[in-house]
């Protein structure tokens, strides 16, 4: 646990530029996609310069609220794969996301999106396993980090977020008949879907 539940001056000279939803995207973009089971604070991720999908989503959050959005993020639920999870945020009465992702296609949205169900979707094509097997299922309903003391700060805090996105209520995206008829992705999405993708981060079914 962290003691200090503060920025400090070198973490907000570090994050002072994040001024727009895009502006942290490519802050994301620019860190190491982690491999690691365990899970990093904002504060963590700014120092250790590394995150994966959870990770970036919680910062992403951290940063949006600096910037007067709500602190929102929304577990895309998955079999046979990883989850992804990621932070939306609303302008102009829709929705967009930020993410952190091994996967080059599931990242940055613009905020074009009427629905979250809509902003999901939009990630459909792109979220599959490395047996080519489209993967995404359901979606929870957005959580609010507001009340989450300390999550900017605190390793152990997203522990306990972690744990309540498993218990929230979800939207499932398809019915069984269309899971069922669902197709591979072809080779060459499947192949620009992995560009630049950390190996030891990527699920094995």
């Amino acid at each position: 646990m962290d003691s200090q539940t503060t920025w400090t001056s070198w973490e907000l000279k570090a994050i002072r530029s994040l001024t727009t939803p895009y502006k942290i995207q490519q802050f994301l973009d620019k860190t190491v996609y982690s491999s690691e089971s365990r899970y990093r604070s904002p504060r963590s991720v700014l120092r250790d310069n590394t995150a994966h999908c959870f990770d970036g989503a919680v910062f992403a959050a951290a940063m949006l609220r600096r910037l007067g959005y709500k602190p929102w993020i929304v577990d895309m639920q998955a079999v046979n794969d990883d989850d992804n999870v990621i932070a939306i945020f609303k302008k102009n009465g829709c929705f967009g996301a930020i993410a952190k992702s091994n996967f080059a296609g599931l990242r940055y949205r613009e905020p074009i999106y009427k629905t979250v169900r809509e902003l999901v979707m939009s990630y459909f094509e792109l979220f599959y396993n490395i047996k080519k097997e489209k993967t995404l299922r359901q979606f929870t309903v957005p959580l609010n980090l507001s009340s989450y003391k300390n999550f900017e700060f605190d390793d152990d805090v997203l522990e306990v977020i972690g744990l309540k996105l498993s218990y929230i209520p979800v939207t499932k995206l398809m019915t069984p008949s269309q899971i069922r008829s669902l197709q591979h992705v072809d080779e060459r999405s499947y192949k620009s879907g992995l560009m630049g993708a950390n190996a030891k981060g990527l699920y094995k079914p």
